[in-house]
């Protein structure tokens, strides 16, 4: 009944706003009039792209609506909007306690919405014929605080002595906390001679440009540059949209989420930003970008929670590892 009950709000919702355009939401404001006003959106690397994505088709409908996505990353993301200085704060990670404390202390509301799922992939250069799959356990001997694993030989005897060049992101990267307590075991745990980046982009470069590298950021990054990289298997299963999608991808698949300030989120241009991404019909958006969506039933209860302005986290300031699309499906409809 709970979810039928919610299907109608947002059915009453969807009527209220009024449809029309692709996206449905998109193309006008209260009223009727044109939307106009501009967005600020700040945060993850990894998430970037994806409000990117959005952001460009939402602007070809609604021109007189500015919306700038910047990447500082998800920890950087999080102080700028927790002083509210953005509206949107993209996030590879769940909110910290402390980072809701700050939100707190400055008078910031919050609405947390999950928005799509990542296969957070390691990779080596293409050349590196030497492995297609790692373990855990490896990648923990490799990254731990004061590693002992240089070369390759240091991983297996009867590989080449030759150095593990290391590509990962900075520490305000909520991919290194999130990989960091993944692999490591506590989050922000991690060796600290390797090449560190806010920029994907430039890790992606780093891999590439060196046949002895492995490397580690969000599977969008490789999904646009395959030709350039090759992804390994973790404990023998690759990334994918199937394998996240049947929960089998662990512990490396994770939710991404948007932070939106909850004045922010009265506005209309605001508003109808946000319905525009969570409308099913601009779904094969983030799929384009290489993001995995979250099932229907989410969507449905995710749409709820903004059109509604429900504000808080259900994830209680802590990380979310090991989380399968089930597991947020329960959590979002507060089983």
């Amino acid at each position: 009944m709970k979810m039928v009950s919610i299907a109608l709000l947002l059915v009453a919702a969807i009527c209220i706003s009024g449809c029309g355009d692709k996206g449905g939401f998109a193309g006008s404001g209260e009223g009727g009039a044109a939307l106009r006003g501009s967005i600020q959106a700040d945060g993850s690397s990894t998430v970037h792209p994806f409000t990117a994505a959005f952001a460009e088709e939402f602007r070809m409908q609604n021109r007189g609506v500015s919306i700038t996505v910047g990447e500082s990353g998800t920890g950087g993301g999080f102080k700028r909007f927790c002083r509210g200085e953005t509206d949107i704060s993209n996030a590879s990670r769940p909110m910290r306690q402390e980072e809701i404390d700050l939100c707190k202390e400055n008078g910031v509301e919050f609405i947390e919405l999950p928005v799509a799922y990542d296969a957070l992939t390691v990779v080596v250069n293409p050349k590196n014929t030497l492995l297609d799959s790692i373990t855990v356990e490896e990648l923990k001997r490799i990254w731990e605080p004061n590693s002992t694993v240089k070369t390759w030989r240091d991983l297996n005897p009867a590989w080449p002595d030759r150095q593990i060049l290391l590509f990962g992101p900075g520490q305000a990267s909520g991919t290194f906390d999130y990989f960091t307590e993944a692999i490591v075991g506590k989050a922000k745990s991690s060796r600290t001679d390797y090449s560190a980046s806010e920029s994907d982009n430039e890790l992606v470069n780093g891999v590439a440009g060196s046949d002895w590298a492995l490397g580690y950021f969000g599977f969008s990054y490789y999904d646009q540059n395959r030709s350039k990289l090759k992804a390994l298997k973790i404990n023998g299963v690759e990334p994918s949209f199937e394998t996240v999608e049947n929960g089998t991808y662990q512990p490396l698949s994770r939710p991404l989420l948007l932070y939106i300030n909850k004045k922010a989120a009265e506005r209309p241009e605001v508003k109808a930003f946000i319905h525009f991404i969570l409308d099913p019909a601009n779904r094969e958006i983030m799929k384009e970008e290489g993001f995995v969506p979250l099932p229907d039933e989410v969507y449905s209860l995710v749409r709820a929670k903004f059109d509604h302005l429900k504000t808080g986290t259900v994830f209680g300031g802590k990380e979310a590892v090991g989380l399968k699309l089930d597991d947020l499906l329960k959590m979002e409809s507060g089983e």
